[in-house]
């Protein structure tokens, strides 16, 4: 099959001793080797065809859980101690209600412990940028708007990293912190009747009603009233997507850490 050793470099000559099908130096068998440099190549061409394509054919989990089959020891570790991080800090966030605490009695509604994250201020800029962006669609997705736009980037983000840059672990990150996003929403929704939680440029919802997005959301769709429990919901949404996020992240690093103990391709 082969005049040259892929392996080892050697010429051989075909003879009745040695049958062309492996090296006489080596003892390589190059339809084995064949079949895995194929393997690999496909997989590489698999990659570069469109999403379309992925999910037509039914390899979503190849799409969720690919990693390279060259895997960089710095870039896994360093992912390691991302994703301990992350970990760490989302258990954090799932144990944070979004109701507030006052010596053990809970408020319904004030500010509560997940607004003090320095992350709610990144959010907070999404979401004024929301109220700007909807603004031409009419006032009711203009005031939605707010809480629309910081689900939507971490969103965009977790399927530009998922879709584009074929960054599993990066999507994984993504999801999480789409989930803290929901979680962030929670809080202010849960607020809609009691309107207690300071609003940018001070003040509560109390004395400015119309300038407290979910107050106006929910009376004009009538079910203020369920304010609580939709907060539930979305609170409840977003500890799912980021319990996800953990498992996708270790599943990745788990497929990278196989890559990178396999031996290297001859």
């Amino acid at each position: 099959m082969y005049k040259t050793c892929p392996k080892c470099g050697h010429t051989s000559q075909q003879d009745n001793k040695h049958p062309a099908s492996c090296c006489p130096k080596c003892g390589l068998i190059y339809r084995k080797w064949f079949k895995n440099r194929f393997h690999i190549n496909r997989s590489e061409a698999e990659l570069e065809s469109s999403t379309g394509s992925f999910l037509s054919r039914g390899n979503l989990t190849e799409l969720l859980l690919y990693v390279k089959p060259e895997t960089n020891k710095l870039e896994f570790y360093v992912r390691c101690i991302i994703f301990i991080c992350l970990l760490a800090w989302g258990w954090q966030f799932i144990q944070m209600d979004y109701y507030y605490y006052v010596n053990g009695a809970r408020i319904d509604s004030a500010a509560p412990d997940i607004y003090a994250s320095f992350l709610h201020n990144v959010n907070l800029l999404f979401h004024e940028a929301g109220h700007v962006l909807f603004r031409p669609f009419g006032e009711f997705m203009t005031i939605l708007g707010g809480s629309l736009l910081q689900i939507i980037v971490p969103l965009l983000v977790t399927l530009v990293f998922l879709l584009k840059e074929r960054n599993t672990f990066g999507a994984a990150s993504g999801l999480w912190w789409t989930g803290q996003n929901f979680m962030d929403v929670a809080p202010y929704i849960n607020d809609a009747r009691a309107r207690q939680i300071p609003l940018l440029g001070g003040g509560d919802g109390s004395d400015r009603p119309a300038m407290h997005d979910w107050y106006n959301i929910l009376t004009d769709l009538g079910i203020l009233n369920s304010d609580h429990f939709l907060a539930g919901v979305v609170d409840g949404i977003g500890v799912l997507l980021m319990s996800l996020s953990f498992v996708w992240g270790a599943w990745v690093l788990r497929r990278q850490y196989q890559c990178m103990k396999k031996p290297a391709m001859p």
